[in-house]
């Protein structure tokens, strides 16, 4: 086993036990922090897939996060208030389950992200950048001045949306769902990164010319990574909207992209559990620093200084040394 397995192995227990201590302590808030960590994670995991195996530095990744949330709170809203959308027949019951919820923040994010990768992925370096940037920005700017669905103030939901078999408004269960699609997601991601496509993908961030010398098209591979990612963190945007109950145009915002890119580059690029140590550390920053300060971000900003300066594989790659594992 390697050192960066049992790191990872270590990352999981600590998810795992973490919460079910905070059950035994009777310290529901804990369980609430680990979840909204889990949640970003697999935002985090989502970008991973484009930047680390990829090489797409996006920052607009914060359109599928929105568009994720604002599907979970389009539909929330309206079944909750049984109002029909757009006039046609709505399936009142089917819209408060999160499978179906979730299904659609996906659907929707992965057609998102399939157009705007399909104009982005035409530049490169700083022009793409700049591009889902802008993209990014559209979308916040939509939503604030989109008053049928709160405008800058936001969308509140009132009931939290149902899990078949389970009660999501019970922090531990709620926070078993998200652990178990975690999970999963970080599973296919390991999966796909060793998969002949992902591996493709890789050559292709190193060297596009050999890439297309055996006759495969980068173009193709790098959009189809795109899409990848913008539908999981699409479906993190939908869980991270049922945590509060409450959707905003932040969630579009070029902050919460960057953030996203923080948790990776702190835990290490292209690291399969990168985007996890970073949400957790993140979290762990605002929750022990914000009581202190509110610019507490000043000292995430000198941790994230001296990780670029002097860990440049970030923390676990810092501890685990130059090999990448996809365990």
């Amino acid at each position: 086993m390697s050192r960066e397995t049992a790191l990872n192995a270590v990352m999981v227990m600590g998810l795992f036990l973490v919460p079910l201590w905070a059950l035994w302590a009777d310290e529901p808030f804990i369980i609430t922090l680990t979840t909204k960590a889990a949640i970003l994670a697999l935002a985090g995991v989502g970008l991973n897939i484009a930047l680390g195996l990829g090489g797409l530095v996006s920052l607009g990744h914060a359109a599928f996060f929105g568009l994720g949330g604002y599907a979970m709170g389009i539909l929330a809203s309206h079944a909750q208030s049984y109002a029909p959308i757009m006039e046609t027949p709505f399936l009142i019951e089917g819209t408060k389950s999160m499978p179906v919820i979730w299904v659609i923040a996906i659907i929707t994010s992965g057609l998102a992200a399939l157009a705007i990768g399909a104009l982005s992925l035409r530049t490169t370096g700083v022009y793409f950048i700049m591009i889902t940037l802008a993209f990014g920005q559209m979308l916040y700017f939509f939503s604030i001045s989109w008053p049928a669905y709160g405008g800058e103030d936001g969308l509140s939901i009132y009931v939290r949306n149902g899990f078949p078999g389970l009660n999501t408004l019970d922090p531990i269960q709620f926070y078993a769902i998200v652990f178990v699609i975690l999970m999963a997601v970080l599973v296919f991601a390991g999966r796909l990164a060793k998969s002949p496509f992902g591996l493709a993908l890789n050559a292709a961030r190193q060297s596009p010319e050999r890439v297309e010398t055996v006759g495969i098209t980068s173009y193709k591979l790098r959009l189809i990574a795109f899409t990848i990612s913008g539908m999981i963190t699409g479906l993190a945007g939908a869980l991270f909207a049922d945590l509060n109950r409450f959707v905003s145009p932040t969630m579009f915002s070029w902050q919460t992209s960057g953030e996203i890119m923080v948790f990776i580059i702190i835990g290490g690029v292209g690291r399969l559990f990168g985007p996890v140590v970073g949400a957790v550390l993140f979290i762990l920053l605002e929750h022990l620093l914000g009581g202190l300060s509110d610019y507490w971000h000043v000292y995430l900003g000198v941790l994230l200084l001296l990780i670029v300066l002097f860990a440049r594989g970030g923390l676990i790659g810092t501890l685990a040394g130059k090999e990448i594992s996809h365990d």
